[in-house]
């Protein structure tokens, strides 16, 4: 071998293993919000000001049909981080035990680490009660990440300060997880829990730029008590928030079975006894409040990423654990089959990906751990019950998916069900049918006003339905009757 043939082998040699030591790694910029619902103007409301996640939605997909696995916090992230259904996790409270029933998962993160990602996050991706667990490490799992950040803001310090309505009036820490609650203080977004969740990933994006990183923004707003700076209150003058007829609200519910809202209806209206209309009203307020500082968080998040010349090099995902009632139908919080509470605001950007579109094709949350490993080219654990949403994301106009999104309540061994949704229909059976059925035609009834399960010309789709929903209802022997 000639010198010449030898450098020009080796030269090709490094050519092969180089432009980017074989292709450079994505990062992956992982948002993520708490109790946030789909009125945001970034996916239809005008009223919400979400301008950075306009920003985002115009960079990447929007999912305008993405479902949970179950709206409860706990299960729900546990189910997107390890790409399991909570039956699989046996997981359907908010009970810390990930690791005590799944010893050998191998969550998102994990993944990530494993293939030399640098792993972190701040605030909240796995179950944390807000606000009695801010400022710890809740219900982590530390396999998942390298380092984790648990700030704790005025939000948190100050909590003798929200307004209580309902039986938690009085300032009891205790009662704040849930409640109907709110404080809107003259302060700065960075003396605010999420503030400095926002800070913290800006900064670990500034020192991990040279290298392939999994960041985590776990923000905790909107959930209750619902806090932010004064300034985003302003952006809704409370005689322009309205609040559903309460006589239709009670309508709606007549043709329900009872096990589908036996969680809200003691104290029907808002969940609890004694809320006035006008107290519901500033609680709305509020909750729209914190969707727009959640949106300006992820401004400066998006803001760090262009900065260090990242964009294009970064795939971000922004999602929320589940849904939430504003008072339609008469209901608040989640923990419902109903659209309202199993429907959550979806947007994925993935340089060379599609941009500026969006899919009404129903996906879920646990499809986001195979959509990563797929566009990280990681080959993720055998046993994923999602799929990889890399068609919606090439081309949502011509890919083809024809996966159903499956969201289950679990109450007790005597109160659970199981809710499909389809592009146009969504079906749900309590107790495999033995508790009442629901079936709702989207085309036509976006709300879910009218339950057409009793209808003898449906009877066909739903016995096709029903055997779709079978093969998903997975729940263990202990946790049913």
């Amino acid at each position: 071998m000639t010198l010449r043939f030898f450098l020009c082998f080796i030269a090709s040699g490094f050519f092969l293993l180089s432009p980017s030591q074989a292709e450079e790694k994505y990062n992956v910029l992982f948002i993520a919000a708490d109790d946030m619902n789909n009125d945001l103007s970034a996916f239809g409301n005008a009223q919400v000001k979400t301008p950075n996640l306009e920003r985002l939605a115009k960079m990447g997909v929007r999912f305008d049909r993405a479902y949970c696995q179950q709206p409860l916090c706990g299960p729900s992230r546990a189910s997107l981080m390890t790409g399991l259904r909570p039956d699989t996790l046996d997981m359907h409270t908010l009970a810390h035990e990930l690791r005590e029933k799944n010893p050998n998962v191998v969550t998102l993160g994990q993944l990530f680490r494993q293939n030399g990602y640098f792993s972190a996050r701040a605030g909240k991706i796995y179950h944390y009660g807000n606000p009695g667990m801010i400022g710890t490490d809740a219900n982590d799992d530390p396999e998942t990440w390298d380092e984790r950040y648990n700030p704790a803001g005025i939000d948190k310090l100050q909590e003798e300060k929200i307004i209580r309505y309902g039986p938690n009036r009085k300032p009891r820490k205790d009662q704040l997880g849930i409640s109907m609650a709110w404080w809107d203080p003259v302060s700065e977004d960075e003396e605010h829990t999420d503030g400095m969740v926002a800070d913290k990933i800006v900064e670990l994006i500034g020192k991990k730029k040279d290298e392939p990183f999994f960041l985590a923004a776990g923000f905790f707003n909107p959930h209750c008590p619902y806090v932010a700076p004064k300034r985003y209150f302003d952006l809704y003058p409370l005689d322009e928030i309205t609040m559903p007829d309460l006589e239709e609200a009670k309508a709606d519910l007549t043709d329900v079975p009872p096990m589908a809202v036996q969680r809200d209806t003691k104290h029907w209206p808002y969940y609890f006894d004694k809320v006035s209309l006008e107290e519901a009203r500033r609680c709305k307020q509020a909750y729209y409040a914190c969707n727009s500082f959640v949106d300006a968080l992820v401004g400066k998040l998006l803001d760090a990423l262009e900065e260090n010349d990242l964009l294009d090099k970064t795939i971000i995902v922004f999602w929320s654990d589940h849904g939430y009632f504003l008072g339609e139908k008469g209901l608040w919080y989640k923990r419902k089959a109903f659209e309202r509470s199993a429907k959550m605001p979806l947007i994925i950007a993935a340089p060379g990906l599609a941009a500026g579109k969006a899919t009404t094709l129903p996906v879920e949350l646990l499809d986001l751990y195979p959509t990563l490993a797929d566009l990280c080219g990681l080959t993720p654990p055998s046993n994923l019950e999602g799929a990889s949403l890399r068609p919606l994301l090439e081309d949502p106009d011509t890919a083809v998916w024809t996966k159903p999104a499956v969201t289950q309540i679990w109450h007790s061994p005597t109160a659970w069900g199981y809710s499909l949704r389809t592009e146009r229909w969504r079906y749900t059976e309590w107790l495999e049918g033995e508790a009442g059925l629901e079936l709702y035609d989207h085309n036509h009834d976006p709300e879910e006003i009218t339950n057409l399960a009793s209808d003898p010309g449906k009877a066909d789709l739903m016995r096709n339905l029903s055997a779709q929903l079978k093969p998903f209802v997975q729940l263990k022997d202990h946790k049913r009757q």
